[in-house]
């Protein structure tokens, strides 16, 4: 088949008689197996890019870089003991995102405490580990400085917003002044002068994030040309954001080309060379890695043809929530460009009329029972997962070398009663 109509799924995905396979797994077999819907993660493909955002800093920053995998895109046990096993650390932005860093033995040096509105339990544990906290606001100096130990220094760095406008959806915008995260400029000199005078407080450098699924690489240079007058710090964490193509269409800069741009500017605005540069990366490390399976319960050949499936937003909010694009093929048929298929719309069962998974997309003879295959899926699906019209969330199935295991089980009815009394 045409190399281009696998662009968006994982690199260890294959095609024979135009039938899908992820990892060396036939996804018709999987889901037999597991049923659907279904998550499905190479796992292959988490490894390679891990290792490559790790090589691409190493090349070009040196041996004081970290990369820090932003947990909020694919918050699973598993997938963080992969990313360990592999060398990185990890962000986390809840007491929940913790504990699963924890349990998937990350040790308290490893990981990053950041939110913009942190609990008091949350700031009792950070200061009970004593892990790097990324501090968001000027309240939070006192409530964190109330539950540090006497003689004994916290690890912090300040979360400052640039003031600075990008390309990113108005949702996942983090760059500009008016808006929930992060110290203005002159908020983050007033921390400065305060942390400096807190006995427990061990500032360390500057946390900034301008954005997510950013095509645009200039914004980063005009944010660390910004954030340069704070400092000089000898620790400078400078976010994630780098897009990923969702659909065969899509450019995005490559992973060398996003770590170049932003540690070349670190090294000319902050003279960061030899000081601690960390990358988080979250998106950009699985979405590729993952897709969703669906079974086909009816089409509806109208004005428009609707396929209807049997997951929808309670498994992948994305489209609903700020009109995400995603590409879909039947598992069975994908075949090459020049056979594009029916138009169709590919539609959820729950019972909203903005439960559309994806516009447009082109299936194949679409038709009930048909297993049908939605890529790019590894970001923030799993994460965003629901229960909306009482539908359980989907397992998580790792695959490699033709086995598939089972990371994250099924939920059952049973589960939507667990919590009731």
């Amino acid at each position: 088949m045409a190399a281009a109509t696998l662009t968006v799924y994982p690199e260890a995905a294959s095609v024979h008689e135009g039938r899908l396979a992820i990892g060396g797994c036939d996804v018709l077999e999987l889901a037999r197996e597991f049923g659907t819907p279904a998550y499905i993660v190479a796992e292959d493909d988490l490894r390679a890019r891990a290792r490559d955002f790790l090589r691409a800093l190493a090349d070009h920053h040196g041996e004081r870089g970290a990369v820090a995998f932003a947990s909020k895109a694919f918050p699973c046990t598993e997938v963080l003991r992969i990313f360990r096993e592999e060398g990185l650390v990890v962000d986390v932005a809840s007491a929940g995102e913790l504990h699963l860093a924890r349990r998937a033995g990350y040790q308290p040096k490893e990981i990053i405490f950041h939110g913009n509105a942190k609990s008091e339990a949350e700031l009792a544990t950070i200061a009970e580990l004593g892990v790097m906290c990324v501090i968001d606001n000027l309240d939070e100096i006192d409530r964190l400085g109330r539950h540090a130990a006497a003689g004994r220094e916290l690890p912090v760095l300040l979360r400052v917003v640039p003031e600075i406008e990008t390309d990113a959806h108005q949702a996942v915008a983090t760059g500009h002044a008016d808006q929930k995260f992060g110290l203005t400029l002159a908020e983050a000199r007033a921390a400065i002068a305060r942390l400096g005078a807190a006995p427990w407080a061990d500032l360390q450098g500057i946390h900034m994030h301008i954005g997510s699924q950013l095509f645009d690489l200039a914004p980063y240079r005009e944010a660390i040309e910004v954030i340069a007058g704070l400092g000089p710090f000898e620790h400078y964490d400078l976010g994630g954001g780098l897009a990923v193509p969702y659909t065969p269409e899509q450019r995005t800069p490559s992973i060398d080309e996003w770590v170049a741009a932003v540690a070349g500017a670190a090294h000319e605005l902050l003279s960061a060379r030899d000081k601690v540069l960390v990358i988080e990366p979250g998106r950009a490390l699985v979405a590729h890695a993952g897709v969703t399976l669906y079974t086909v319960e009816s089409v509806k050949r109208r004005e428009s043809t609707w396929v209807a499936v049997d997951g929808g937003m309670s498994d992948n909010l994305r489209p609903m929530l700020y009109g995400a694009p995603y590409t879909a093929d039947v598992a069975d048929r994908l075949g090459s460009t020049e056979e594009p298929g029916e138009r169709c719309h590919l539609a959820g069962k729950h019972c909203e009329s903005g439960d559309v998974i994806a516009w447009g997309v082109q299936l194949r003879d679409p038709r009930p029972g048909d297993v049908i295959v939605t890529p790019a899926t590894g970001a923030y699906g799993h994460a965003m997962a629901n229960n909306y019209n009482g539908v359980p969330r989907p397992p998580v199935i790792l695959c490699a070398g033709g086995e598939a295991r089972v990371a994250v089980r099924r939920e059952t009815l049973e589960d939507l009663v667990a919590r009731d009394v």
